[in-house]
């Protein structure tokens, strides 16, 4: 493997990916489609050849996919609150996008790798002393991790029928630097930035699995390197005992804030995600930097403030549309 094409690689997770991949010496190739939550800006400075357009566009993914060793895919929608809004952006970029990458990693005998995440299996309970599994059932609790799910099955199926060369990744939440302001951590952040009250759904007792982007990256790498090709490896950092409220009042202590705002639940709001990541680490000796929120995630929170601090002129324009659409729906 030299050459890459990452899908979506303009977003969050995958500009950050980009940046390692380049690091650890491959070529790269970037297919976007620049919706909201894609920048050109992530990519600035990178040496790394961004190409426009959708994943669904079945003659420009040929072409491309045509050129390269390997697709990583991060290109998704991956916003719950968005997708139970309108559901069909979900489905036509999750779905249908993925089967025609699919396709044309078949006829071109392409490594493929599908980035996924946990929200696939559903959510525990806030006691449950138990962990997702690579063999936990699929149990989706929303269009957007229904429509993943799908992607992954899709995957799965092309391995079998077809002999496609392809892994999966299934990770927790992430965080870190290029995060679009409308997820929670950069919201909170960018709110006391701006002087605003930071916002907490509900209670604040859901938990999630927190991994920093850079833990994220450095797993898939890994995964392609050295991963068994129909594997599927979870990726988490152990943080599934970190409740959005201990995260929120972190960031609080962190940026000396005195406060914040209780707002409306998500509708269909998942408990607990927590992801065993044992097999990636027993199979392929990975291990995250960022971990326990007393020490690492502490850390990581505080490497992301600072990018957000210093980075104002990034998220400065996408901030007032962003809570002007929370406050429409009460959050």
């Amino acid at each position: 493997m030299t050459r890459l094409l990452v899908t979506g690689g303009a977003g969050f997770i995958g500009a950050n990916f980009v940046r390692s991949a380049l690091e650890r010496g491959y070529d790269v190739d970037v297919l976007d489609a620049l919706t909201y939550a894609g920048n050109t800006a992530n990519l600035e400075g990178l040496d790394a050849e961004l190409h426009i357009g959708d994943i669904g566009d079945e003659a420009l993914v040929d072409t491309l996919t045509r050129r390269v060793d390997t697709v990583v895919h991060f290109a998704a929608e991956s916003h719950n609150d968005n997708s139970l809004t309108d559901p069909s952006p979900f489905v036509r970029t999750n779905v249908n996008g993925t089967f025609t990458l699919l396709e044309a990693s078949r006829r071109h005998d392409t490594r493929f790798h599908h980035v996924s995440t946990d929200e696939v299996f559903g959510d525990l309970a806030l006691d449950d002393p138990n962990r997702f599994t690579e063999d936990t059932p699929y149990n989706p609790s929303s269009p957007y991790s229904a429509t993943k799910a799908a992607s992954d099955h899709l995957v799965r199926a092309w391995v079998r029928s077809f002999g496609l060369r392809a892994t999966i990744s299934n990770c927790s939440n992430n965080y870190g630097p290029f995060q679009h302001v409308e997820k929670f951590i950069p919201r909170q952040i960018t709110n006391l930035l701006d002087g605003r009250v930071p916002k907490l759904y509900g209670t604040g007792e859901q938990v999630r699995d927190w991994i920093h982007v850079d833990d994220h990256n450095a797993a898939v790498l890994t995964i392609l390197e050295r991963g068994r090709i129909g594997e599927t490896y979870n990726i988490g950092a152990d943080n599934d005992h970190v409740s959005n409220k201990q995260v929120i009042e972190l960031i609080c202590e962190l940026m000396g804030a005195d406060g914040y705002e209780h707002v409306a639940d998500r509708p269909g709001h998942d408990l607990r995600y927590a992801m065993d990541s044992s097999k990636l680490r027993r199979e392929l000796g990975w291990e995250p930097q960022f971990t326990d929120t007393d020490s690492g995630m502490r850390e990581g929170l505080e490497q992301t403030i600072r990018w957000y601090r210093d980075n104002e002129s990034w998220w400065r324009p996408q901030k007032d549309a962003v809570e002007q659409a929370y406050a429409e729906r009460g959050q």
